[in-house]
């Protein structure tokens, strides 16, 4: 069974206030719990039947959200780190340079829509893009590993931003754990 992971250290966060990180923190807790539910539900459904197949549509769901937001806030820091030399060369070869990468992930994050801005590497050629992922289970690139996540469901930012998500957008920029993100492209 998996355990709700504790990222309290973030507390005190710039741009994060203690109630949005709170409830935050609290929303992720809710997916752990229903991962592990279901896992225990699939248990007692027999093949075939409407449940079964409805549990396990529901289990891409709980399950993309539990780890989604484990990997949003595992790249989150108060302390501010540098890029990694071989991240920033990728994102160089990919984008031109930082600012363009920047451009094309802080894009997709204030566009209109909920969901999940995510900088992936291709596992078989190591090749960078930025995805949008909507809803927890739809837009994921298979053979892809998530290397920065970031959160833009409303529950990430309307306690302190009301609807204005690019300042949101641009604190999680400010916030970002540069060394977290370059050891999951060592992965």
């Amino acid at each position: 069974m998996y355990t709700t992971k504790d990222f309290s250290n973030l507390l005190g966060l710039t741009g994060f206030s203690e109630t949005l990180l709170n409830n935050h923190f609290n929303l992720y807790a809710g997916y752990v719990t229903n991962t592990n539910k279901l896992i225990d539900l699939l248990k007692t459904k027999e093949v075939g039947t409407p449940e079964y197949a409805e549990l396990h549509r529901r289990f891409g769901w709980e399950w993309n959200g539990m780890r989604l937001h484990e990997l949003y806030f595992e790249n989150l820091s108060k302390e501010g780190s540098r890029i990694p030399p071989e991240l920033m060369s990728s994102i160089e070869k990919t984008w031109g340079n930082l600012d363009n990468w920047k451009k094309d992930f802080v894009g997709l994050g204030t566009m209109r829509g909920i969901g999940w801005v995510v900088l992936v590497k291709d596992n078989t050629n190591g090749e960078l893009f930025n995805v949008w992922v909507n809803e927890h289970d739809t837009g994921h690139l298979i053979g892809a590993t998530p290397l920065l996540v970031m959160d833009v469901f409303e529950h990430s930012y309307m306690i302190d931003y009301g609807i204005k998500k690019v300042d949101y957008v641009n604190a999680f920029m400010q916030s970002i754990n540069w060394s977290v993100v370059g050891e999951r492209m060592k992965d």
